[in-house]
């Protein structure tokens, strides 16, 4: 008999327990089980790939959307479908350092004070120790994945398939090194990413400086706070919209430093209420600029070197550092007239490092590239010809919007915490390199390698200390996983994290031989929010069907943003954050599933949750418990054997049976077609209002004065059962539950009990 009172959290450990002890969330196990009880699965596969959280990072309530993967995983696995969820977890390269780098400061330390390898090996030991938090939290929400099949960002198998595509990828041809925008620290000798950097607010002067249109008295004057980077101009931009400069654009003006000729562009990038409204653009000194200038093919001119130093101005600025090399940029600009005016209070924002609050500069440095154009053409084709479906309409326009405006891709990223790119540069051809190591003292220099050599440090130690190395875009280098030969440092740049991740299908299944692959590839279902769109789903699709010829997935959901009560963006700032944990403290997992998937739309862009909401579905658990314990009791009671539904029963049914029966009908015709569309909302908003309504309030009221106890019960508890097995995926826990104790033809559990028909 069940409780008086519904307990979710220890119904709901109890339970979760229950499903690990008989290994069901295994497809092998699954299918082992269903044939012991007589059921005849189907010879279909149904696999879903988790998105990898963060490996040692809580969960957020964009994570309890994950429910939406293990519903459809549990639909399918009643069905009969040999199913398969495979979990991950993430190693976060950005967002892990930046973590430990903060333990580090507590402890007066940081990443400089280490070299590359021993750096990596701290963060991966800190990260195991404390991993395995989003895990223990995913199963409170009732993730019903495979935890056999855990992969971890940073597994072998992960690391060869990468590495095995990188080498693919070279050898096609569709790999190499060019100059690319990053955030580097003079000070530090080092790259940041944008997770390291930050703005703080700045007094300063904004300069006012004229360039004179060809051929014309006529002058164009913009802002700027850094006349020092007129040096490396190479276009003047006005916004398309502003009429000062409509006659303007299309026309030529002269560098007043240099004396070039530069064109005036449109571009909808410029504001036009910052400064004069016309912005110098500077693509090798700035990251606005640097983006209008790839669109427009402008000239990419860098002077500042990796000192901060001005270089190939031809001028007395060269050698100067960023500061004094403005003073002295102000001063020819007033001998050549060039300079209109100074504002000397302008308040704006200084991009600097986080870790010492000092300047950042934009700067051009050799990145690694690959080129997409093919693997884009052949995806757009795979989209047009939906080969992947889209649950709406929208989101495929979107990826072929994105796709067929795709550049080529910069996989570079300067931080320690990733994997590495397995390139390995021969000094001994190319010794123009720039290093950052530590010395077997502990001491850190910033040197070119034939400095460093002449110095009498040995390529050994340099290695061994090594932190940072920059090559030259012409280095000799090799491709392989291992140290080469002695002459020989490693890159140490390590890939975009969409690099990795964009292999997940593979290296989840282990592709190319892993049985899993060979069985549940191409995956059945994907679901993800919006806002990685372009980042992950376009890359899974480009490195899947590059590698294999197919798509990774059959069907994409593409869910929303959860917001709060009032459909605002959570965040700290605001206090509006929901913790997942504690809705599933005080309300059960259960309840919170289903405010995610029946409180609101989940295909929408955005969609609220409630703690009322959550409350409510609550109160549905409690209710649906009651009806077992009212029905339980009724049996009991009866002097009558109850026997189970059945075409004998059938015609005993009185008129209010007959409707009920054909009313559940429809019910499951429903909720299939609803699910057939992936309208989740709809199907569990049915059952719900079925069961508290038709079923509980109307037909347990009229079962409670029938003569009949025995057809009436019987029907009662055959329409209450069904219901169970369609409320299963979306309130596992208290279904499970009340399962085992209702009287049924067969004793399976809910989870692979044949969903209703």
């Amino acid at each position: 008999m069940l409780d008086k009172r519904y307990d979710h959290n220890q119904t709901e450990q109890e339970i979760y327990q229950l499903w690990l002890d008989l290994g069901v969330f295994s497809p092998e196990r699954q299918i082992a089980l269903l044939e012991k009880h007589g059921i005849k699965p189907k010879n279909k596969t149904f696999s879903v790939l988790m998105p990898p959280p963060n490996a040692n990072a809580p969960l957020h309530m964009g994570h309890a959307t994950y429910t939406i993967q293990d519903l459809m995983t549990r639909y399918k696995r009643m069905q009969g479908f040999k199913t398969v969820y495979v979990p991950g977890t993430d190693h976060a390269g950005f967002e892990t350092q930046v973590v430990y780098e903060r333990l580090l400061k507590k402890q007066q330390k940081s990443r400089f004070d280490f070299d590359r390898k021993t750096l990596f090996e701290d963060i991966l030991a800190f990260v195991k120790e404390n991993s395995g938090v989003a895990i223990q939290q995913l199963k409170r929400l009732g993730m019903s994945a495979d935890w056999s099949r855990l992969t971890f960002m940073l597994d072998k198998q992960v690391i060869k398939t990468v590495y095995d595509t990188f080498k693919k990828l070279h050898e096609d041809g569709l790999v190499y090194r060019d100059f690319y925008l990053v955030n580097y620290s003079p000070h530090h000798g080092t790259t940041f990413s944008n997770l390291e950097t930050e703005h703080i607010e700045k007094t300063t002067c904004l300069y006012f400086v004229n360039y004179k249109v060809k051929n014309s008295e006529e002058v164009i004057t913009v802002a700027t706070v850094r006349p020092e980077t007129i040096f490396a101009d190479t276009a003047i931009a006005v916004n398309p919209q502003d009429k000062r400069y409509k006659k303007l654009v299309d026309k030529t003006v002269i560098n007043p430093l240099t004396g070039k000729e530069m064109p005036v562009i449109a571009d909808d990038a410029v504001d036009m209420e910052f400064g004069t409204g016309a912005l110098k653009i500077t693509p090798g000194h700035d990251f606005t600029d640097y983006e209008i200038g790839k669109k427009h093919n402008l000239e990419i001119i860098s002077i500042i070197n990796l000192e901060g130093k001005l270089q190939g101005t031809g001028t007395e600025v060269d050698g100067l550092r960023v500061k004094q090399a403005r003073e002295k940029t102000v001063e020819i600009l007033k001998e050549k007239g060039a300079l209109a005016r100074i504002n000397e209070n302008y308040v704006h924002n200084l991009l600097v490092d986080y870790k010492d609050k000092l300047p950042i500069e934009p700067m051009l440095l050799p990145n690694w590239f690959v080129r997409v154009d093919g693997m884009a053409q052949q995806t757009i084709r795979a989209v047009e010809e939906n080969k992947v479906k889209f649950n709406k309409p929208v989101w495929k326009k979107e990826m072929l919007r994105w796709l067929k405006d795709i550049r080529d891709w910069p996989i570079s990223r300067q931080i320690v915490f990733g994997i590495r790119i397995p390139v390995w540069y021969n000094v001994e051809e190319t010794k123009n390199v720039f290093v950052t190591f530590l010395d077997n003292q502990g001491n850190s220099h910033e040197l070119l390698l034939e400095n460093a050599l002449t110095e009498g440090f040995t390529i050994e130690e340099i290695r061994e200390g090594l932190q940072k190395l920059i090559a030259p875009t012409n280095a000799k280098y090799v491709i392989a996983e291992e140290l080469p030969g002695d002459s020989y440092l490693p890159e140490t740049d390590t890939f975009d994290t969409w690099f990795s991740s964009g292999q997940w299908p593979l290296t989840t299944l282990k592709y190319p031989d892993g049985e899993d692959f060979k069985e549940f590839f191409p995956t059945s279902f994907m679901d993800t929010m919006w806002d990685i769109l372009f980042f992950w789903i376009a890359r899974m699709l480009m490195f899947s069907l590059y590698l294999t010829e197919q798509v990774p997935f059959r069907q994409v959901y593409i869910h929303g943003m959860v917001t709060d009560e009032h459909g605002q963006k959570m965040s700290k700032s605001k206090g509006n954050v929901i913790n997942p944990m504690d809705f599933i403290e005080k309300y059960g997992a259960d309840a919170l599933r289903m405010g995610i998937l029946v409180g609101g739309n989940t295909a929408a862009r955005e969609f609220s949750l409630s703690e009322d909401k959550v409350r409510g579905y609550r109160n549905f658990a409690n209710k649906i418990w009651n009806m077992a314990r009212f029905i339980l009791g009724m049996v009991e009671q009866s002097d009558k054997s109850i026997p189970n539904f059945n075409e004998a029963v059938r015609e005993k049914c009185t008129a209010e049976d007959t409707k009920i029966l054909e009313e559940l009908a429809i019910l499951i015709t429903d909720v299939n077609n609803s699910f057939k569309r992936l309208r989740f909302t709809d199907a569990g908003n049915a059952i719900y209002h079925f069961m508290w309504h038709r079923l509980a309030d109307e037909y347990i009221e009229h079962v409670k004065n029938r003569e009949d106890k025995d057809v009436a019960l019987s029907v009662l508890t055959y329409c209450y059962n069904t219901c169970l097995k369609l409320l299963h995926p979306f309130m596992p826990f208290v279904t499970e539950k009340i399962w085992e104790n209702m009287p049924k033809e067969k004793s399976i559990p809910l989870i692979i009990a044949p969903w209703p028909k």
